[in-house]
């Protein structure tokens, strides 16, 4: 399979590579998950990872993404600035920016420029300060530069799982930082109930059953949920079962009725609705979009 990797000219690049809410890919990267696909166990969803040689336009104004941003470039020259901050990228340092986040990119000098978008399950505590700076560990760079060593020079990825794997590496290692401050959610019963839907997403499951295994009252159990993830447990569900799907759409040969079958969906049909409602795109689509054709 082939990756949505696309040589862009100079005119395009300034056209494409945005990175909003109304384009919230760049249109530069290899692209992943889809927007509205909740994190796996791993505690994430890798949206998209890419790498440009030679970037050397990187004027953006009023970028606001749903998606976090890790920004890496091996030489100074660009830099990001919002109300609050002005920061440059720099060598020494990864940079770590969250989703809402209103921010002006700003760079004209050829750079080689590494990013990750991806969407993390916690959320940032309201006492980090932003965008989070981290001083890049020799381990994580060299993670950097085996990813980047994967692109050629017209940004062209040569093995699109590699990238993949490589960055939910680097991102496991990056995201456990004790510099990062998280909120604080834990919930033994909610994890456990998490992992039972996640587990079993391909079965029957019923909410009520779910709510016995943590040891709670049916009412109890949705709103504790709902506290703890953020959605309903028949959400979580669902977007566990979209999750999967836009996975096998990627990656395997599956047709789409066999994987609405495999993710628990009754028919290729109530799925396609579903997944267009969470993504905004049919599988179809999306497959298509991924290289599947």
């Amino acid at each position: 399979m082939s990756p949505i990797i696309a040589f862009v000219s100079f005119f395009n690049l300034r056209k494409r590579n945005t990175g909003s809410y109304s384009s919230p890919f760049t249109g530069v990267g290899t692209h992943f998950l889809p927007l509205g696909i909740l994190p796996d166990h791993s505690g994430f969803v890798l949206h998209e990872t890419g790498y440009l040689p030679n970037n050397n336009w990187w004027n953006f104004t009023k970028v606001l993404s749903p998606f976090w941003r890790f920004y890496y470039n091996f030489k100074k020259g660009h830099k990001v600035v919002s109300r609050n901050f002005e920061v440059e990228l720099t060598p020494e340092q990864i940079m770590l920016i969250p989703d809402q986040q209103l921010f002006d990119s700003i760079g004209t000098k050829p750079v080689q420029h590494f990013w990750i978008a991806f969407s993390p399950a916690r959320r940032i505590d309201i006492r980090q300060k932003i965008p989070i700076m981290l001083k890049t560990a020799h381990y994580e760079l060299d993670i950097i530069r085996e990813i980047a060593g994967l692109y050629n020079n017209k940004a062209e990825c040569s093995d699109r799982q590699r990238v993949f794997h490589l960055s939910m590496a680097l991102l496991n290692i990056v995201l456990s930082r004790s510099e990062i401050k998280w909120q604080n959610h834990d919930s033994p019963n909610m994890e456990k109930a998490s992992r039972f839907i996640e587990e079993n997403y391909s079965s029957a499951i019923s909410i009520r059953d779910t709510a016995r295994k943590a040891g709670m009252s049916h009412p109890v159990f949705i709103k504790a949920f709902k506290r703890y993830q953020g959605v309903t447990p028949v959400r979580f569900l669902i977007q566990t079962r979209i999750r999967h799907a836009a996975d096998m759409l990627a990656n395997a040969d599956f047709s789409i009725e066999e994987i609405a079958e495999r993710t628990g969906f009754p028919n290729r049909a109530y799925m396609s609705r579903v997944f267009k409602k969470i993504t905004g795109t049919s599988p179809a689509q999306f497959r298509n979009t991924q290289g599947q054709g």
